[in-house]
């Protein structure tokens, strides 16, 4: 085709598609670009028409999101206390994105799709756009996004760190900061301790509660019967009978007149178990401590602490979180 004859077909077929529109794409086409783009541009998406609405508001879509962004940290916990806040909350305004956003995203899709494509069926009397449920997964996604829904999660070392809790994971209620791309942790009092908040928890400090045990009961063991010398473990510990437990990493160790040879230890056969916290000084009183396996519930005494339930590491990746994690310095 000459030069002049390709420039007239290709305004002829401009000025034919004139009256299409982003809708007009074949709905498995349509559903493949959908699915790619980030949460902030299906938001804006979500603006151009109620049929775009409906779509770009749909869960299968968000969940992706959702398993991406936060699944490390959302467990069942914080599934029911959602729930629990749509039950009694009547606002149905969670975070949206800012209007320059949207013209931000409709600027970039109209360099890879003509603007009619996008305008041209806003204006074509469509109908007033119904509110987004606040039970979809777009509405907990943003909740969780702007800060407003505070959740249960569990934080590794906290107070930044603080020596006291080396090693532990507490429970708290978080709340996400989008400018910091951090935490908000609201730990409960401990004793006479006031409610402790702290700021700029990162990412790598959070996970979701690995069982559905809360912070005051004791967690039923159903793994002592199995505990052998070199078993990766977590175990509840309180200062006293006011404070909350936490979940401390630990393995189990040998008893005092085994040599740790495997031909000949029967270690696993005693009704008494050791525990070793190797973060702390050979000599340290937090270093060990002898739980009975038939009879386990609580043991400890106001000097040393109440050790609780016990929970059997068997992933690869909680064990290796730990190591992570392990301080610098050996602790007194």
């Amino acid at each position: 085709m000459s030069p002049r004859k390709r420039s007239a077909h290709v305004a002829e077929n401009v000025e034919d598609s004139g009256d299409m529109s982003v809708l007009d794409l074949p709905e498995l086409t349509l559903e493949c670009i959908l699915g790619k783009l980030s949460p902030a541009a299906l938001s804006t998406m979500a603006g151009v028409c109620s049929s775009m609405r409906e779509r770009c508001t749909s869960d299968h879509l968000w969940e992706k999101h959702m398993k991406d962004k936060w699944g490390r940290v959302i467990g069942h916990a914080a599934e029911r206390d959602w729930k629990s806040y749509l039950a009694t909350t009547k606002d149905s305004s969670l975070a949206t994105f800012s209007s320059s956003k949207s013209k931000k995203w409709i600027g970039v899709l109209s360099c890879v799709w003509p603007i009619s494509w996008l305008k041209g069926k806003i204006n074509s009397g469509s109908k007033a756009m119904n509110p987004l449920p606040n039970d979809s997964t777009m509405s907990w996604y943003q909740a969780l996004e702007s800060g407003k829904f505070w959740f249960p999660a569990q934080v590794y070392n906290r107070e930044n760190g603080h020596v006291g809790f080396m090693l532990s994971c507490y429970d708290a209620e978080v709340s996400y900061d989008c400018r910091a791309d951090t935490f908000h942790a609201r730990y409960p009092p401990h004793g006479r301790r006031t409610i402790v908040i702290e700021e700029g928890v990162k990412w790598d400090r959070l996970r979701a509660p690995p069982v559905d045990t809360p912070a005051h009961c004791l967690h039923v063991s159903d793994c002592l019967n199995n505990l052998c010398p070199g078993d990766h473990i977590e175990i509840q510990w309180r200062r006293n009978k006011q404070f909350p437990y936490g979940w401390w990493y630990g393995v189990i160790g040998h008893l005092e007149p085994c040599d740790g040879n495997q031909h000949f230890c029967h270690c696993h056969l005693s009704d008494t178990v050791v525990l070793e916290f190797n973060q702390y000084t050979p000599g340290s009183r937090w270093r060990r401590a002898l739980i009975d396996r038939k009879n386990h519930r609580e043991e400890g005494s106001e000097t040393d602490g109440f050790y609780g339930g016990i929970r059997k590491l068997k992933n690869e990746d909680e064990i290796s979180k730990w190591r992570q994690l392990w301080p610098k310095d050996s602790l007194e």
